[in-house]
């Protein structure tokens, strides 16, 4: 395969991390449908204190109506603008909330330890956050795209579009993908371990830069390096459940 039909053939996969991830039958997501009632679901998290939401945009593809499954309820959620180059996707929805701090990637270091928060497989897991933790595998992606890091936490459908936060609890980027099962057992014979993908978050600062109502209210990076409890205590109820119909 040429470069151009591997990186295709990996954005056709993306789907495996949101709501439409195929089952070991090929079903496509029926058990999480079935508990949701709805088409697809992913992670989202917050920027600002007025409801402005960072998520991937493949969670959203095709989407009539998109809501946020807050502590309180779902609310409905506008689709304010969407990259699917990058894979972003920016949402609004009404209310005061806590926001996870922005921090350039470009600081980011190799073998930087990170935490993710987000809903994985909400039909079977249950609807509560899941924490795992990892680092910094590589400062590139798939094919050494540079705009992505490829970590070593594990994720699972549903984490699509969760913050990739760092040791100080600053989101330097957002799930996007894993590298593709069926390519991989193409091209080498092997399945992969645990490879998967984030954007940087220089691009998502970029996206929500040009949007002045966004970034003026973006809180500022904590500083120092925090423990995990404190890292989840701030982060987790700033992290939401998208749900897709």
């Amino acid at each position: 395969m040429t470069r151009e039909q591997v990186l295709e053939a990996q954005r056709r996969s993306t789907a495996f991390l949101e709501g439409k991830s195929e089952g070991p039958n090929g079903e496509a997501g029926t058990r999480q449908e079935a508990a949701l009632d709805c088409k697809a679901s992913g992670t989202g998290f917050f920027v600002t204190s007025d409801g402005y939401i960072i998520t991937a945009s493949h969670v959203i593809h095709d989407a009539t109506r998109v809501e946020i499954n807050t502590k309180t309820g779902k609310v409905r959620a506008k689709i304010i603008r969407t990259d699917p180059a990058n894979d972003i996707a920016i949402l609004k929805v009404e209310g005061q909330f806590a926001a996870v701090p922005l921090e350039n990637s470009k600081t980011v270091k190799l073998g930087d330890v990170i935490t993710t928060i987000g809903f994985p497989n909400p039909g079977i897991q249950g609807f509560s956050p899941k924490l795992t933790k990892g680092e910094i595998s590589s400062l590139f992606g798939i094919q050494d795209d540079p705009r992505h890091f490829q970590i070593g936490a594990p994720i699972q459908p549903g984490n699509s579009g969760g913050p990739l936060l760092n040791t100080k609890g600053n989101a330097i980027g957002t799930l996007v993908t894993r590298l593709s099962d069926k390519i991989t057992l193409k091209l080498t014979g092997m399945l992969p371990q645990n490879v998967n993908y984030a954007l940087k978050s220089s691009y998502v600062l970029a996206m929500v830069e040009a949007l002045p109502d966004i970034a003026d209210k973006l809180p500022k990076p904590h500083n120092g390096v925090r423990s995990t409890t404190d890292i989840v205590k701030d982060s987790e109820p700033a992290i939401v459940m998208v749900l897709v119909y």
